[in-house]
């Protein structure tokens, strides 16, 4: 993954009011720690910043050019988003090295055509799969292949084929995307059936605590 370059600006307000002020100049608040350093809150140009991970995925890496013209290497670690416009509200960049190994979460994108002959249903069970990676060599999304694959076969966690030098570290035998058969006319009947039911039981409940 290619490297963005980004200028941070020292933040010298804090606490809601500041991060108000500093998102409505267009720019987001962010906090940069790691490697024993000691933290540092900054100011990222909001719309450069929501681009590069628009591009480049959750886990692109940054050269930080800060104010005094240092620049150091970083990977976003946790973002906090406005629930209603979704922008972001606040980031936390975690310094890297190169050559060093760092935990990530890194989707998971599901290619390729079931068999032919199947009518099953895909089920992806887990949409990021949890490693190790080089800082520098974090890969934007892992490709999981259903090619031929027909109902009652998966792909587990161990079989996604990985970088070199990436190391799973959840559950090999955890279910990542599946293959299910799908419900029949008579099965689909029978559970709207069941909920129109259950909603008319409701109804009576209710009018009896009405009466």
């Amino acid at each position: 993954m290619s490297e963005v370059r980004i200028s941070a600006e020292p933040r010298t307000e804090f606490g809601k009011g500041g991060a108000r002020r500093t998102r409505r100049a267009g720019k987001i608040p962010a906090v940069l720690y790691g490697h024993g350093e000691k933290p540092k809150h900054v100011a990222l140009p909001a719309h450069e910043f929501t681009n590069a991970l628009r591009h480049g995925g959750a886990n692109q890496l940054f050269t930080i050019e800060l104010a005094d013209g240092a620049r150091t290497l970083a990977l976003p670690k946790a973002l906090q988003r406005d629930p209603i416009k979704d922008t972001i509200d606040h980031v936390d960049l975690l310094i890297v090295r190169r050559g060093e190994k760092v935990a990530v979460e890194v989707a998971v994108h599901i290619t390729g055509e079931m068999a032919k002959e199947s009518d099953g249903l895909v089920v992806q069970d887990l949409d990021t799969l949890a490693v190790n990676v080089e800082a520098t060599h974090v890969p934007e999304q892992f490709e999981v292949s259903i090619e031929g694959l027909g109902v009652g076969d998966r792909v587990l966690a161990g079989q996604v084929p990985l970088p070199e030098g990436a190391e799973l570290t959840g559950d090999p035998e955890a279910t990542v995307v599946s293959i299910v058969a799908a419900p029949s006319a008579a099965q689909v009947e029978a559970e709207t059936s069941t909920e129109g039911g259950a909603e008319a039981s409701a109804a009576e409940e209710a009018e009896k605590v009405e009466a």
